[in-house]
């Protein structure tokens, strides 16, 4: 099966890379299935009900979140509609589901889920569940179905934490995709027991800038030890960051475009 990952969709100049590449992405890789990040989707942080929809036209099957997925007001009203798991070691009883599975068809059923890391992830220590005995509760569940691919979606800050947990799930998922730090990594490989990593995705959006934001406010930011007003930057060039995991010739590809 060919999964294509795609990296934090950073606010409209996101939207707008991944709009006029993912078409061409899928048609010339013939993509089953694609996966996006868009925990920053709207206004830089969480997520509208227009905005997903926008997504899904340009061709995104499903959704994965985040620290910033209840950003935008409103979001607990429409998430249970949408096709997007949020990070299932949130506190019980909150709205969304963590993990799903989803029927593609003639390619199978695939088990999605979205993790949120606990180590310099803002203030998620305080409030989320261990992501390790999380993920063991979800594959348990679902230890008697068979799936063309079980993803999930580490979002998180440190490395360590990224690959610690990948280890720990090396054989038991098929793939592992790392998100939240916006910026590409060059390890994508094939683990020891057959798992397809990479510790970060990247981003999609204005890459001229500072994660996003234009860099002359987090130059201030810096400077002065002061917080400032993010702007998201809009000018310069636009970056599509994805990646193709193929579970059937087990191989793990960038898709990197730059306009």
């Amino acid at each position: 099966m060919k999964v294509l990952f795609i990296g934090e969709i950073v606010t409209e100049p996101g939207r707008k890379i991944v709009k006029k590449i993912l078409p061409e992405v899928k048609k010339e890789y013939e993509i089953d299935f694609v996966v996006a990040n868009v925990e920053n989707l709207s206004g830089g942080k969480g997520i509208t009900k227009e905005n997903i929809g926008e997504m899904q036209l340009a061709g995104v099957d499903y959704f994965t979140g985040g620290d910033h997925i209840f950003w935008q007001r409103g979001t607990e009203d429409f998430i249970d509609e949408i096709p997007l798991v949020r990070p299932a070691n949130y506190p019980e009883g909150a709205p969304g589901k963590g993990y799903a599975v989803v029927d593609t068809g003639e390619k199978g059923s695939v088990l999605i889920m979205n993790l949120l890391g606990r180590t310099f992830t803002s203030d998620a220590s305080s409030y989320v569940e261990d992501p390790f005995r999380t993920a063991d509760k979800i594959l348990a569940e679902h230890q008697d179905q068979k799936f063309s691919a079980i993803i999930l979606d580490f979002h998180a800050e440190a490395s360590s934490e990224k690959i610690s947990l990948a280890h720990y799930l090396d054989g038991r998922i098929d793939i592992f995709a790392g998100t939240h730090t916006h910026v590409p990594t060059a390890d994508n490989m094939v683990l020891p027991k057959g798992t397809l990593f990479v510790t970060d995705v990247g981003m999609c959006g204005a890459i001229d800038s500072s994660l996003g934001v234009k860099v002359e406010i987090t130059i201030q930011m810096f400077l002065t030890a002061r917080n400032q007003r993010f702007d998201w930057e809009d000018a310069g060039r636009k970056a599509f960051r994805s990646v193709l995991f193929d579970t059937e010739a087990k191989t793990v590809t960038r898709i990197d475009k730059i306009v």
